[in-house]
């Protein structure tokens, strides 16, 4: 990198008195490429935070030098509506990047587009996820309008004239662009390209491509459900058949195998429920109480993570049902549908399950009307087409009234159908997290009693410490979420529904909280109505590791079968993620699926999880591959570039495979390509 960064300054030494004359006789040019460059090392210092990598820096240049040099094809006059455009276009790209990451941790992609409308009932989050520094790229443009009236006024344009000027500018722009791109492209490995091309880990994209590159790619990553299939095929099916054939998933017995065998199952699928939540209590009360019962009554993953990507809760529901991962682009729901996946729901149905599913919202919302047939449901239950809207809270129906009206259902189901399988989809625990407030009485105010230190007078104080925060309206929608799960598993049992069924309980995904709101709670002081310094004695840190680390969410399996409850009562603390929960379930209900990427927790000692990202996490540590960073939980354990390198590994082929099969359809063309063999056979 220094070499040819020095390469690039002798460049620029040599060619000095040209480049000036060219910026001053072509300010309006100058202005976008400068104000451009600035907000896409303005959005990196903000997000990733490489202050000083140099790759990026040169990626955004050429990119906007290259951008810009067709400005020359238009008129003198029109040239600034063509850079006013771009610099808009440009600017939105970092100030929804700064939104999106400031709240997922993550860059946005142009596949999110597809689903925009769907999002219209969250709007309202928007208050709660924008902040002042979101807004600093507006800069860029204001500047080029107000450098444009300027050499109005000065009669700029009026003195440009000839065509031949203008073709000699774009040879110059281009030339320049294509230096810089040398010089960029110098420094690139093969693993850059790689990482470039299966976008997965966007963090380093950017990090090493600049936000405009890494934009542009992801519009193309974004056409893939169009074009992918039509290339790299046989290459993914050969990578895809050598892969199963290293990792065989065999069908392994355990003391759990079949012990839930032509049992009815309820799958309650929690919005936003995270695990600390099941151990939070706000003065003295706790926070999920009835989810705290049932994990301690029932089998416990308390080490468990969901996996999902941009389709938030359309992702879990994929991994879930499937034990693949979410696509690298794009989200299944909406961009794959039309695939053929292996899937719990499909894998009951050939047990002679009826399988249905239950929602209080529209059942366009993430296309799941059309991709709950593709999974394998009989029925899917939806917002007004099936239920009565008799109190709305959020998004939709109340979880509440939902619960109460599903109950019913699946009464009728129960009498129709002698084994059934259905999930029910919570909705009023999602953000903005409103609405609840006047019916649950969580009391998210601070208090203590303040002692007079002269005359020992003490007097009670209460501090609104919690109020406003999204963190304290949060706490409020899960306690009105945990209420409604109390009630559904009351009502199920009055209804004798419990008799011969299995409870599944899932959080979806984390509540997508800022990490600042977490060290506020965790640093309130009282005495202040504020945050605790960083240089006070009494505060602690909430790091980016424990911010990962605590969007874990619970998974808890539960029966009102006493002599069942017995044999699966206990907690499992190893790591386990959303795909292993087909291959676990799926061995308790006596199913089995081969292309499972996850595994049967019971039936392997090696326990990891891989985030869509790249990141992983076993039982010994949690690694970040977008800054190649680790913590290590048992300081004991032994941990080389081996251990690395091996979970590394498995998890970009996990990813890939996983992506194949998404995008090519590998399973279904897999199985048409093994019959049309053996039928040549016979």
């Amino acid at each position: 990198m220094k070499d040819f960064l020095g390469k690039l300054i002798d460049v620029l030494k040599k060619s000095k008195k040209s480049v000036i004359y060219f910026l001053k006789n072509n300010v309006l040019f100058s202005t976008f490429i400068i104000t451009s460059l600035i907000n896409g090392c303005l959005i990196r210092f903000f997000t990733v935070k490489n202050y000083s990598a140099i790759s990026p820096v040169l990626a955004d240049l050429a990119f906007v030098l290259f951008v810009g040099a067709f400005a020359y094809f238009f008129k003198p006059k029109n040239r600034f509506k063509y850079f006013i455009t771009w610099s808009v276009i440009l600017t939105l790209v970092c100030l929804i990047n700064s939104i999106y990451y400031t709240n997922y941790v993550s860059f946005t992609s142009f596949s999110l587009l597809a689903t925009s409308l769907q999002l219209g009932g969250v709007t309202g989050a928007l208050k709660t996820i924008m902040e002042l520094k979101d807004f600093c790229y507006i800069w860029a443009p204001l500047t080029l309008i107000f450098v444009h009236r300027k050499l109005l006024k000065q009669g700029y344009y009026s003195k440009i004239k000839t065509k031949t000027k203008a073709k000699v500018s774009v040879l110059k722009a281009l030339v320049a662009a294509a230096i810089v791109l040398g010089f960029f492209v110098s420094g690139l490995t093969g693993t850059d390209i790689s990482r470039l091309y299966k976008q997965w880990n966007r963090e380093y994209v950017v990090m090493k491509f600049g936000i405009y590159v890494y934009q542009g790619n992801d519009l193309f990553a974004s056409l893939k459900p169009q074009i992918s299939p039509l290339f790299g095929y046989d290459q993914a099916a050969k990578e895809f058949r050598e892969y199963y054939k290293e990792n065989t998933r065999e069908d392994k017995t355990n003391e759990y195998t079949d012990i839930f065998k032509d049992k009815n199952v309820i799958v309650i699928h929690a919005e936003s429920i995270q695990n600390y939540l099941l151990d939070t209590e706000i003065n003295g009360k706790a926070i999920t109480p009835n989810l705290k019962r049932l994990s301690e009554e029932g089998m416990y993953f308390s080490n468990f993570y969901s996996q999902e990507s941009v389709g938030t809760s359309s992702d879990t529901e994929f991994t879930y049902s499937t034990s693949l991962l979410p696509a690298s682009s794009g989200t299944v729901f909406v961009s794959y549908w039309d695939r053929e996946y292996p899937s719990i729901q499909k894998f009951l149905k050939d047990e002679d399950y009826y399988v249905f599913s239950m929602h209080a919202n529209k059942g366009n919302m993430w296309n799941r009307e059309v991709m709950h047939k593709q999974l394998g449901y009989d029925r899917f239950y939806y917002y007004d087409k099936d239920y009565e809207i008799d109190e709305t809270i959020g998004l939709g129906l109340s979880d509440k009234s939902f619960f109460k009206q599903s109950v019913q259902k699946i009464k009728n189901i129960s009498e129709k159908h002698d084994k059934y399988y259905g999930t029910l989809i919570m909705l009023t625990n999602h953000t903005p997290f409103e609405g609840v407030e006047d019916t649950t009485d969580l009391d998210l105010n601070y208090h203590y009693t303040k002692t007079d230190a002269l005359t020992g007078q003490q007097t009670p104080i209460t501090n609104k410490y919690l109020e406003n925060t999204t963190l304290g309206k949060y706490f409020t929608t899960a306690h009105y979420a945990d209420e409604a799960i109390g009630q559904l598993v009351d009502e199920l049992d009055k209804e004798g529904l419990l008799e011969d069924t299995i409870l599944v309980i899932y959080g979806d995904h984390d509540a997508k909280i800022k990490r600042s709101e977490y060290d506020y709670y965790y640093n309130y002081n009282p005495e202040t109505d504020s945050k605790r310094d960083k240089d006070d004695p009494e505060y602690k840190e909430f790091t980016k590791y424990d911010y990962e680390l605590n969007r874990k969410v619970p998974l808890i399996i539960w029966t009102k079968d006493k002599t069942l409850r017995k044999k699966i009562n206990k907690e499992i603390t190893n790591v386990a993620g959303m795909y292993d929960v087909l291959p676990t379930l799926g061995n308790m209900l006596g199913i089995y699926d081969k292309y499972a990427l996850g595994h049967d927790v019971f039936s392997t000692t090696d326990h990891y999880v891989t985030f869509p990202n790249g990141n992983w996490i076993t039982d010994k540590m949690y690694y970040d591959s977008q800054n190649g960073e680790a913590i290590i939980f048992d300081e004991e354990s032994v941990i080389d570039k081996n251990y690395i390198s091996k979970y590394t590994k498995k998890a970009e082929e996990e990813i890939a495979i996983s992506n194949d099969i998404i995008v090519h359809d590998l399973i279904k063309k897999t199985k048409e390509s093994d019959e049309v063999i053996k039928g040549g056979r016979k």
